[in-house]
């Protein structure tokens, strides 16, 4: 990424109020849809086969890089940041309408427009949080950005559910839109959110037309250093984390754990965890550098899947390590191994991410952040996919303890490449 010629007159403190509101804003639409609309269709007594569409219409998430040059190449990231949040909040309150109805084909075309639209809300906040930032601020803002994200995904997801329980399906769709429309409000009035785009050193893109211009923009990626070995990395570091994140939800039910269990201990503290891990580790890779970032907190990163395996052991799942007693509860609480794994593998992989992302952030130049960053993306989203579809073969083969132990082997082979990758690294904190 080239040096930008100018400042944005931005305070750092409130740049990273407009990321946290920017990604509050994308962890919404990808909460409801994995969430929410899951449990929504399952109480409506749609099929399994049926629900599993959802998960088709959210590739929209890993192939929004088919229309990113025209994110970069026409508009104002505002120009497509707020017209996709309107029409999300469209797709809500028609589904609002038909909220306890017998679901047809019209749920899942809404759906797949609002997939649509998120994926592009996506590409609008990734670019302009890359055109925000100076490099030194990446890791920070990682961390906020982590923390906003899983924020708004929660309160889409666990948050709505409970207000549908209290209120209804149709409040609570249309509490979401409100939401929604409150932040289309909030991007279109405030100035933070339309500063200009900063012209980056190098050739003009603004000249280059058609595929002419997509190319100028792969071409930059290609003289990145050791640009495979980036591709390589971008896929693998989360290798691990991938891998296993597949197999938790099977682990806790066969251990014999309840889902209010698995809701709070993994869900919500958990949630918690790794808002706290993104803020250290973005506090981390802002102080000691990106390079430092990604060996150490990929380092904790790797550990911490030890804990499952640990957890996984004959005899720990009930073993109680200790117990703590709380004032609305008149017994104490057992605090068992799967409940210290889970806490500590959140806030490791919250820490990672925050380095992790900045790295990439920071490869990306200004004049094509949102189809640079959507590449990147497709990368490590492509990765998990892959990882987490082995996983269910690798614990149905070698059972949970041995299974746990392998992602961590598996997050390994990323530390061989960091000899090329640190260098990467120096270079963008060097800018």
């Amino acid at each position: 990424m080239e040096k930008a010629h100018t400042t944005h007159p931005l305070s750092f403190p409130l740049k990273l109020l407009v990321v946290g509101v920017l990604y509050f804003s994308e962890g919404v639409p990808y909460g409801f849809v994995v969430t929410t609309l899951s449990f929504y269709l399952r109480g409506q007594g749609v099929p399994l086969e049926q629900i599993g569409i959802l998960s088709l219409l959210g590739l929209a998430w890993s192939f929004k890089i088919l229309w990113s040059p025209l994110a970069d190449r026409y508009g104002s990231r505002a120009a497509w940041l707020v017209p996709s949040q309107l029409v999300m909040v469209i797709c809500l309150a028609v589904l609002s309408f038909g909220a306890g109805q017998p679901i047809g084909p019209l749920f899942f075309v809404l759906v797949g427009i609002m997939c649509l639209a998120s994926a592009t809300q996506d590409l609008a906040v990734d670019a302009y949080t890359i055109d925000l930032l100076e490099p030194k601020e990446l890791g920070l803002a990682n961390g906020v950005r982590n923390g906003a994200y899983r924020v708004g995904a929660l309160a889409a997801g666990s948050g709505l559910l409970i207000v549908s329980d209290w209120a209804g399906w149709q409040p609570a769709f249309v509490g979401l839109g409100v939401v929604m429309a409150a932040l289309a409000l909030t991007v279109l009035v405030f100035r933070p959110f339309h500063l200009p785009r900063q012209e980056a050193g190098g050739r003009n893109p603004a000249g280059e037309k058609g595929f002419g211009f997509i190319k100028e923009a792969f071409l930059g990626l290609k003289r990145h250093p050791h640009f495979p070995a980036i591709m390589v990395f971008t896929l693998t570091f989360k290798a691990g984390d991938a891998l296993m994140a597949s197999m938790i939800s099977p682990f806790w039910k066969d251990q014999g754990f309840s889902g209010s269990e698995f809701g709070v201990v993994s869900g919500i503290l958990g949630a918690g965890a790794t808002i706290l891990g993104g803020l250290l580790g973005g506090w981390a890779t802002s102080r000691w550098g990106i390079g430092f970032g990604l060996w150490s907190m990929g380092i904790l990163q790797a550990v911490s899947n030890l804990g499952y395996w640990a957890a996984a052991l004959p005899g720990m799942t009930r073993h109680a390590v200790f117990t703590v007693s709380l004032p609305f509860l008149s017994q104490p609480l057992a605090v068992y191994p799967i409940y210290l794994a889970s806490q500590g593998e959140s806030l490791a992989s919250g820490m990672g991410s925050a380095a992790f992302l900045a790295f990439l952030m920071g490869l990306c130049d200004k004049r094509f952040s949102a189809m640079h960053y959507a590449f990147f993306a497709m990368l490590f989203t492509f990765g998990a996919r892959v990882f987490g579809y082995l996983g269910g073969w690798g614990a149905a083969y070698f059972g949970y303890a041995d299974f746990f132990f392998l992602t961590f082997l598996a997050a390994l082979p990323a530390f061989g490449l960091l000899p090329w990758i640190l260098p990467v690294a120096r270079r963008i904190e060097e800018r």
